[in-house]
């Protein structure tokens, strides 16, 4: 059971919950527990049952997949605040699709999957909204298809540091580059070669973690 007000402010305004009745909130909030992992950690392995779903309240979680090919393939780096595992509930599937791992020492949310479910059965207008939200992040997904697909190492590259870069055109590699080569598609001696281009280029600065966008015109043009 969840009492923590910190905990609790977190979830209710995430978007799997800020819609839910206050009785239906702390029905979901007395089954649910909180998860502290080290680094290294596993949250679930790619097979296992998929009976529970997160929201990450502190640390950083990545999503990685083994292929056929037996590849390890990073598919999402989940931040705080948001949640991962939950579209399960909705599309039948019995099983992780992914392993989810600890980057970083965490505390996380763990939830009852079915119960969650049950009680939205119960409360069909707020499925509408959850509807929306699934919408947007399936957009967005199909987004990172599209450019994993159709663009070239050195697209990839340049799309990830035009949507990274905040206001002031900084950007700054909270994971270690490889997983980020991994997440684009590429290796990471390709990755590297490709920011050290773009610096010659005169487009991006960079120093160890920390990237500076001199040329957001020019960076997007890069390309083309």
């Amino acid at each position: 059971m969840l009492s923590d007000s910190t905990t609790l402010t977190l979830l209710r305004r995430h978007h799997l919950f800020d819609k839910l009745p206050e009785g239906v909130f702390q029905e979901v909030c007395g089954l649910a527990n909180l998860r502290r992992l080290e680094t290294g950690d596993s949250v679930f392995h790619q097979g296992n049952t998929a009976d529970r779903f997160y929201v990450l309240q502190n640390g950083q979680i990545k999503l990685t997949r083994v292929l056929q090919e037996g590849q390890e393939k990073l598919v999402e780096v989940i931040h705080p605040g948001q949640s991962f595992a939950e579209a399960l509930m909705f599309n039948g599937a019995r099983h992780y699709p992914v392993t989810a791992t600890a980057l970083k020492a965490c505390t996380l949310v763990s939830i009852d999957a079915n119960h969650y479910r049950r009680l939205l059965e119960e409360q069909p207008r707020i499925c509408l909204d959850l509807l929306a939200s699934f919408s947007i992040r399936l957009h967005q997904r199909l987004h990172e298809i599209d450019t994993l697909t159709l663009a070239n190492a050195s697209r990839r590259v340049v799309r990830y540091l035009c949507n990274a870069q905040n206001s002031d055109g900084q950007i700054n590699l909270s994971v270690p580059k490889r997983l980020i080569a991994s997440q684009l598609g590429i290796q990471p001696e390709t990755f590297s070669r490709i920011l050290h281009r773009l610096i010659d280029a005169g487009l991006i600065a960079m120093e160890r973690r920390n990237i500076r966008v001199l040329d957001t015109t020019s960076l997007v043009n890069y390309c083309e």
